[in-house]
């Protein structure tokens, strides 16, 4: 009892929160759900009466809620139990009963209810799409409408909302027959019928299900059920279904007549009746259409919407190639408007957009006088200095005529007009920039294009509510490009050409316009003198820059492919390398259009053609560096310059370790390059680093004589200044140069000297013993190759003879006599091995 008690209160407190919307249809659904099973575990095996029809109502409602909320497969079972206690309820109060009569009371209290129990099971098996089990349950209700005459509507409906969930499916054999239930349905009781207008809306839909289905194998049911439904109930719906019906099935002109003049009394709004008017002359019914049409205007003689009438009569006479009739109605319009007959303002702006349509159709077909003719009418609308945004449209397109009809001076008063209506329109620019170029009017062509350019940025509102792309600038600044390369206009196409490269969003349209920028930047560039060229070179490196940006944003595009990429890729660094090489003369730029070709092969597979690029790429931008950092330029520009060139070279480095993975490099200078370059940058920029680097190079066996010339060289350049440095360096040179088989004795020669020079500099008198001693040693290395070669240089041998010489002096002034005698010994050593100086300087 008490599980009873609460399977009751939680229905009906589920009753009371649904009628305030406090719970959804499927919550509802679940707390039935959970009562009604709660009352079938309580039911006993009597049950009492009222037990019983609460368990038939709690079911039933349990059932409707699933099938409500398309859950229909959960409803079968409630639905089940329903009508098992429907039989239940009818044999007890059978077998309480006294009579016949008494049974007879009692079997129409449980037909009603039972009436229920069917129709949610109809509605329950349609929803599953059981068709047959439908039917029989549909069947059976219909069956008892004679003792339940007041369900007639009920039933009826029914059926018509199972006709149209089947013909909305395109079932149209089963929508036919629950149609045609629910029109017979509806005829069994008047009294309780759902009315003659409805009846009429079954038939209609009938008609045109048939006529969906198959108009040739079921025309005749579809006229007849149309016909009925006009009996029914007169309505436009079913006038203009019956007119379709009747083009379809290709009547006679006089049928359809007969078919308008059954609805000549009918009221129908003038949308309506246009609507038939189009239907006809659509399906080719000049003849009744057009007299349809001009029985209209009586019918709405006071309507302000007659325009509409002649505006359709306009249109049809176009589309059947009438244009001289077609022409005389809107002169008519033209006439009427200047004499208190104007049209509505929706109806002027169709007539506008027809006559704009039918311009357009014979711009495209060429015909430039009647495209004129057609967009005349349509100024012929507007008053004399008005001011509107279409009136300036219409002005860009009849100067696009003009100047095809080469009438200048016309196309410019037209442009002129819509500057004066849309001054700030990039059309109306896009016309100024055609009659420039048509005139070759080469500096307001420029102007022209440079305007467009900055429109194209941010688009006007106008231009937003005519509904302009948002490429529209784009498209337009190419093909302000395009008119001036066919009119050999260099100049303005890389001017429109440069706009255009700062707007495009597609990448393989971009790249396209990229290199034709940069070709005719090129052929001008070579046309000029030098003074003229900075400029444009400057604007190269501009678009390759531009190249290199857009490269690497185009991998999030994805109709822009890698391959795509490889491609463009590999063309843009070859322009930089090729410039490059021709701009030699302009170490700057050499170095620019270097560096610019490494970053573009990035984005070019690592083969060993590309690695081969990219280190020649990287070495030249350091060695372009390192020259301009040893002209005349300030301290704070040669760091920068010789920082540049360490950050190449070390970018350079990782390039060449892969690159030598690749093949044989044994004779490749590269190694030797790189250290040069870096010793140089880091000695400049007194690196603490440098002689970590030089301790690796020491321990190089196989490091060459002249390397370690040039480090010395570098070594003492200013603004380096590293004597060890130098003197290592010269000291490991002469020690090769010792260990060749055949010593070469000018070169020997020249490193002696500069070793000596840095060992024993001019001008000191004090110096340590064992400097003096280290460089006896070197005179001593320089006469035992004199002494055994006649090519050692004689302005060599007197420049050691007189070094010597002045270094006993310097002793002799410091009084060291000894040592001032052995020098200038060594000295005399010397003179015996001049040749023709020897007499001067005996």
């Amino acid at each position: 009892l008490q599980v009873e008690e609460s399977a009751i209160n939680l229905w009906n407190w589920t009753v009371t929160k649904h009628t305030g919307a406090v719970i959804s249809d499927e919550q509802r659904a679940k707390l039935r759900f959970v009562a009604c099973r709660l009352i079938c575990l309580c039911e006993g095996s009597d049950p009492p009466e009222g037990t019983i029809r609460r368990q038939i109502l709690m079911s039933m409602k349990t059932g409707k809620g699933w099938i409500d909320i398309g859950k229909a497969g959960l409803a079968d079972g409630f639905l089940e139990n329903a009508m098992s206690s429907v039989e239940k309820l009818y044999a007890k109060l059978r077998k309480g009963s006294e009579g016949e009569a008494d049974i007879q009371v009692h079997r129409a209290d449980v037909e009603k209810s039972l009436f229920k129990v069917l129709s949610y099971q109809a509605e329950s098996v349609f929803a599953q799409g059981d068709f047959q089990k439908a039917v029989m349950c549909v069947q059976r209700c219909k069956d008892m409408l004679m003792k339940l005459p007041k369900e007639t509507c009920y039933l009826s409906i029914l059926c018509y909302n199972f006709g149209v969930e089947t013909y909305e499916r395109k079932r149209y054999e089963q929508s036919s027959f629950w149609l045609s239930q629910s029109y017979d349905i509806g005829k069994m009781d008047m009294k309780y019928s759902v009315g003659k207008e409805m009846q009429a809306k079954v038939l209609r839909l009938l008609a045109t299900t048939y006529f969906e289905w198959d108009c040739s194998l079921y025309l005749d049911k579809a006229l007849q059920a149309i016909s009925l439904a006009n009996q029914e109930n007169l309505h436009p719906a079913g006038f203009f279904l019956k007119v379709k019906i009747l083009l379809k099935s290709g009547a006679s002109d006089e049928d359809i007549n007969s078919a308008l003049a059954e609805f000549t009394h009918l009221e129908m709004s003038l949308d309506f009746c246009l609507n038939t008017a189009k239907l006809l002359l659509e399906h080719g019914r000049e003849s009744v259409g057009f007299d349809f049409l001009k029985s209209v205007p009586e019918r709405f003689e006071s309507s302000p919407d007659l325009g509409k009438i002649t505006l359709l009569h306009i249109e049809f006479l176009l589309q059947n190639k009438r244009e001289l009739l077609a022409k005389q109605k809107i002169e008519e319009v033209i006439i009427g408007h200047y004499t208190g007959k104007q049209l509505l303002p929706e109806a002027l702006n169709q007539l506008h957009i027809i006559l704009w349509d039918r311009a357009a159709k014979h711009y495209e077909e060429k015909s430039y006088s009647e495209a004129l003719h057609w967009y005349n009418y349509s100024v012929s609308f507007y008053t004399p200095g008005q001011i509107d945004q279409n009136l300036a449209k219409l002005q860009r397109n009849m100067a696009s005529c003009y100047l095809h009809l080469k009438q200048v001076d016309k196309a410019k008063e037209a442009v002129k007009q819509a500057e004066r209506c849309d001054p700030n329109s990039i059309f109306t620019k896009f016309s100024v920039y055609k009659i420039a170029v048509m005139e070759n009017d080469s500096d307001k062509a420029v102007e022209a294009v440079i305007e467009m350019g900055k429109l194209a940025e941010k688009p006007s509102e106008h231009e937003d509510k005519l509904g302009v792309d948002k490429n529209t600038g784009s498209n337009l600044l190419s093909l302000a490009a395009q008119i001036a390369l066919e009119n050999d206009q260099q100049i303005v196409a890389i001017k429109a050409l440069e706009y255009l490269s700062e707007h495009l969003q597609d990448c393989r349209q971009l790249f396209a316009a990229l290199k034709c920028l940069i070709r005719l930047m090129l052929s001008k560039v070579m046309a000029e003198n030098a003074e003229k060229r900075d400029e444009d070179i400057n604007s190269i490196l501009t678009y390759l820059n531009l190249a290199h940006k857009k490269l690497a944003e185009s991998f999030t595009e994805e109709k822009f492919t890698g391959d795509m990429r490889i491609l463009e890729a590999h063309w843009f660094r070859k322009v930089a390398w090729n410039l490059a090489v021709q701009f030699k003369d302009s170490p700057e730029k050499m170095r620019d259009f270097f560096v610019l070709s490494f970053k573009l092969s990035q984005f070019c597979p690592s083969d060993k053609a590309v690695l081969i690029a990219q280190k020649t790429c990287l070495l030249m931008a350091a060695a372009v560096d390192l020259e301009m950092g040893r002209q005349q330029v300030t301290p704070s520009e040669q760091t920068e310059l010789f920082s540049q060139a360490l950050q190449h070279l070390q970018t350079c480095k990782e390039v060449w370790k892969v690159l030598k993975l690749t093949g044989d490099f044994a004779k490749d200078p590269t190694d030797t390059l790189l250290l040069l370059y870096e010793f140089e940058a880091r000695s400049k920029l007194n690196d603490p680093t440098l002689h970590n680097l030089m301790e690796s190079v020491w321990e190089q066996p196989q490091i060459e004589i002249k390397t370690l010339e040039i480090i010395a060289s570098l070594a003492m350049e200013s603004p380096a200044r590293y004597p060890v440095l130098c003197k290592k360096a010269l000291k490991s040179a002469l020690n090769l140069h010792r260990k060749q088989a055949v010593i070469d004795a000018v070169k020997f020669s020249k490193c002696l000297h500069s070793l000596i020079n840095i060992s024993l500099p001019t001008g000191l008198t004090d110096l340590d013993t064992c400097v003096l001693q280290e460089v006896w040693d070197y005179f001593e290395d320089a006469l035992s190759v004199v002494s055994s070669t006649d090519a050692y240089p004689e302005m060599e041998i007197l420049w050691l003879m007189t070094r010597a010489w002045n270094t006993g002096i310097f002793q002799y002034t410091v009084g060291k006599y000894k040592e001032a005698e052995q020098w200038c010994g060594l000295g005399m050593r010397f003179l015996n091995h001049l040749g023709s100086l020897k007499k001067s300087y005996e």
